[in-house]
């Protein structure tokens, strides 16, 4: 593996945990998938939260697994190159960095909605509120977010880990009273349902409508593998960022069930009023529901804390990014400058200024396309989500083949775990890719007849092939396996651990 120059021992277990979560927006994820959720399978949304959860829990263990033997900040870059060589394993580096890419915009969008509407309510200005609805003054709000974002990412994980402790702690407690409040206004609201276990229940949802569902579900989870990408960062840089993972994916399970059950017995699922399948509540549930629910002044404490998870979230989805772009850099998979560490902050600095710019042009793009930009991007993450961390399941199984079944740990962590991981992720992948081309599917924007999710999803990862191909041309060194060798895991010194 090779030295980066990133700081050391610089991220504990705690810390880890937190920067999954942050990276995960617990809050920014609610407001921006409960509605698609409740849309595509009604009280049910429940079970497909839990549903998303299972390969992506299972998942984790492959990337536990791996990152005991090659604590190594590329991840699903240099673990796939490793299990399956370069060209795969480009690709899913690849796919990794322009998801993330795209969710920074995305995260950027929802603070700037949350940033007027707190200012609105705060000052009882309606037309404040509503200026995120201005499509000038929304990209130029959110350009400057990203620049602040850039900005602290940029100057190293110290900055970035201290950030998060306020910003992380302030959207769970907020999310809690929530939560609390929901549950006690249930039988005053008028428009609630009662807690049903129907709703724990898959019996009778579609097939499509379920995928539809579980995409949005896995979307939700997706970010915790943050906690891996700072494992050259941390202390016990083989086990502890692992553990920080699974931690960081059960912690959000139980906050995501809380809170959507709670939403549901207070707002029900009308198509009117505040029912969660009402589209203008859909797009943006805490922003509809937020004050119904708390009252002001506490409803501006959720407004800033969908605005507190969306930054915390910019931030901490810049180390993936960066990090990522930093390894495929110093393995030569990706031009030479993406590999400057800055001397003093110890941050991948030209990385970091790449990937907000990139995300400054997409959301750009995506404003002028899209009159939805949030229903598509999430959903066309779930194909790329799918696509990299079901690779590195399946990689799993491949890297550690001749030692799956020594022992029962082996068994079920090497090899049950990531299988089930792999194939619920491609399923997933597959049912969407094939539904995804419809022009009506997500917001209904296309392009050319074909819809726009599928243009985003499945078209960005084909460019990558063409990149893949002429960076080849540039830097062969790692295309013939000179720089990042492809060699099972029996070639390997291996440290086990048996944690379960």
């Amino acid at each position: 593996m090779a030295d980066k120059g990133l700081k050391s021992n610089a991220v504990g277990l705690l810390g880890g945990t937190l920067l999954g979560i942050s990276s995960v927006a617990p809050a920014y994820v609610l407001t921006a998938t409960v509605g698609i959720l409740a849309m595509a399978v009604g009280a049910q949304t429940p079970v497909v939260i839990i549903a998303g959860f299972l390969p992506m829990f299972f998942a984790a263990y492959a990337y536990r697994e791996f990152n005991k033997v090659m604590p190594d900040s590329g991840t699903s870059f240099t673990w796939t190159s490793k299990a399956f060589g370069p060209y795969v394993g480009w690709l899913g580096g690849w796919t990794a960095v322009i998801a993330t890419i795209i969710v920074l915009s995305n995260l950027a969008g929802v603070a700037v909605q949350f940033l007027y509407q707190f200012i609105g309510a705060a000052v009882g200005s309606e037309s404040i509120s509503a200026l995120w609805e201005n499509k000038p003054i929304n990209v130029l709000t959110c350009l400057a977010f990203l620049a602040v974002a850039t900005w602290v990412a940029y100057r190293g994980i110290d900055a970035t880990e201290k950030v998060q402790i306020v910003l992380v702690s302030f959207q769970m407690i907020m999310l809690v009273i929530f939560a609390i409040m929901a549950f006690a206004k249930h039988e005053v609201s008028g428009v609630g349902a009662d807690f049903s276990w129907a709703w724990f229940s898959p019996a009778g949802i579609g097939l499509s409508a379920f995928i539809v569902g579980l995409s949005g579900s896995i979307f939700g989870f997706w970010g915790w593998d943050t906690a891996l990408t700072v494992n050259e960062e941390s202390k016990d840089s083989d086990r502890g960022p692992g553990l920080a993972a699974l931690l960081c994916v059960v912690s959000i399970l139980i906050t995501y069930l809380m809170v959507t059950v709670a939403m549901q017995m207070f707002a029900g699922l009308g198509e009117t009023g505040l029912g969660l399948r009402n589209e203008e509540v859909s797009d943006n549930v805490f922003g509809n529901l937020a004050e119904p629910i708390l009252g002001m002044p506490l409803a501006l404490g959720l407004y800033l804390a969908v605005l507190a998870s969306s930054a915390a979230s910019l931030i901490t989805t810049f180390l993936p990014t960066t990090r990522t772009l930093l390894a495929m850099a110093a393995y030569g998979a990706m031009p030479k400058r993406f590999a400057t560490v800055h001397p003093r902050f110890k941050s991948p600095s030209t990385a970091t200024i790449a990937a907000g710019a990139a995300a400054a042009v997409f959301y750009t793009a995506m404003t002028i396309l899209s009159e939805r930009v949030l229903t598509d991007t999430i959903l066309s993450l779930g194909i790329m989500i799918c696509f990299y961390y079901g690779l590195v399941a399946f990689g799993c199984l491949w890297f550690f083949r001749r030692t799956l079944f020594d022992n029962a740990f082996n068994v079920v962590f090497k090899f049950a775990f990531p299988l089930l991981g792999g194939l619920g992720l491609f399923f997933v992948l597959i049912i969407t890719l094939r539904d995804s081309a419809s022009p009506d599917y997500g917001s209904g924007a296309s392009l050319f007849g074909i819809g726009l999710v599928l243009v985003l999803g499945l078209g960005l990862i084909l460019i990558g092939i063409v990149v893949m191909l002429v960076m080849r041309g540039r830097q062969p060194a790692f295309f013939r396996g000179e720089t990042l060798k492809h060699e099972p895991a029996h070639a390997m010194k291996q440290h086990e651990h048996l944690e379960f």
